[in-house]
């Protein structure tokens, strides 16, 4: 497998990479997690992981934050070995997952105090930085109120405010947004670029194609425990046809007519299913005007037409051959 390198859009030319992968692999039994990954991750920069359930996104960043050990293969962040270097290493990353790590029977301080002096802190020091990060959150009003009264949005808050009490160089986010509300999601995003603004290396996971396409400077697409294409965010829709045109037609219009007038957009043949056609176009800019404008001259009556962007179904059609869908990964890595 190729090895995959995020481009040093927001870090430093030529500098080490913060993460870097050979050859790793993970089994749970019957079930392949990991087969064979070769990855490094350029310091400063996002590299999203995206890919379905199951497709070995979680026990990827289980490996390198030495949570799992991997069966065969090589990992180091920063420079130290996740398996040799691991107690050196916790100290030196952060981690949120896709739920809240976090205890609702304390307060959201007391959550962060008590993180801050699992890391070595002092106690006036835990608490100056707790509330800091309390404050940096907008959850400074929730600091003394039991985590139970939080919204899911106000915990995932507080558990990244968690990952970041050591101020960790290197922070991997696995679904950071799952479940959360579109307003709490946005909020999520604006966090994570404000630390990648100031030199934090991160590590996403997601199976959401818009948040990679917001937040991460490359991505790695992830599916039985392979990687199987990689590059920027508009290079992998490139590859599953860019923008997509569907035109829904009048009853009784003609297929062959609304074909004729469309095809000199296409960036291939145009196809019918039933009264939707359906096509890829060369560009994007002016497309549903000039739609609308051939259609019209050509007679062909339609009753609504639409721009598409590529879904992360799309992108696994293209390059798997199947859908986007989910593996026992979870239960497999319970069970073991």
């Amino acid at each position: 497998m190729g090895r995959v390198q995020s481009r040093s859009v927001r870090g430093v030319p030529g500098a080490d990479p913060a993460i870097t992968t050979r050859g790793l692999t993970k089994s749970f039994g019957d079930v392949t997690a990991l087969a064979g990954v070769d990855l490094d991750v350029t310091r400063g920069t996002v590299l999203g992981l995206l890919g379905p359930n199951g497709a070995g996104k979680t026990t990827f960043v289980r490996v390198l934050t030495t949570l799992l050990r991997a069966d065969a293969g090589t990992a180091s962040v920063l420079g130290l070995d996740v398996v040799q270097d691991a107690a050196e290493l916790r100290t030196r990353i952060g981690l949120a997952g896709q739920y809240a790590a976090v205890d609702e029977n304390l307060t959201g301080l007391e959550n962060l105090v008590m993180v801050g002096r699992l890391y070595g802190m002092s106690r006036r020091r835990a608490t100056a930085r707790g509330k800091q990060l309390l404050t940096g959150f907008d959850l400074e009003d929730a600091a003394r109120r039991p985590v139970k009264t939080y919204s899911g949005g106000m915990r995932r808050r507080l558990d990244l405010g968690a990952a970041l009490v050591a101020n960790p160089p290197v922070l991997f986010l696995d679904e950071p947004t799952t479940g959360l509300d579109p307003r709490s999601r946005l909020a999520m995003w604006a966090v994570i670029e404000n630390l990648v603004s100031e030199g934090t290396t991160v590590l996403l996971t997601t199976q959401y194609l818009d948040e990679a396409d917001q937040l991460a400077d490359m991505i790695a697409v992830v599916d039985r425990g392979l990687v199987i294409a990689e590059g920027t965010s508009d290079e992998l829709k490139d590859r599953v046809g860019g923008e997509r045109l569907e035109v829904t037609l009048d009853d009784g219009a003609s297929f062959e007519d609304a074909v004729r007038a469309l095809s000199p957009m296409a960036a291939d043949s145009p196809s019918c299913d039933g009264s939707l056609v359906t096509m890829n176009v060369r560009q994007r800019h002016g497309t549903i005007v000039e739609a609308v404008r051939r259609l019209s001259e050509a007679g062909v009556g339609v009753e609504d037409l639409a721009l598409r962007r590529p879904t992360l179904d799309d992108v696994f059609l293209t390059l798997t051959g199947h859908a986007a869908e989910e593996r026992a990964e979870a239960e497999a890595e319970a069970a073991a």
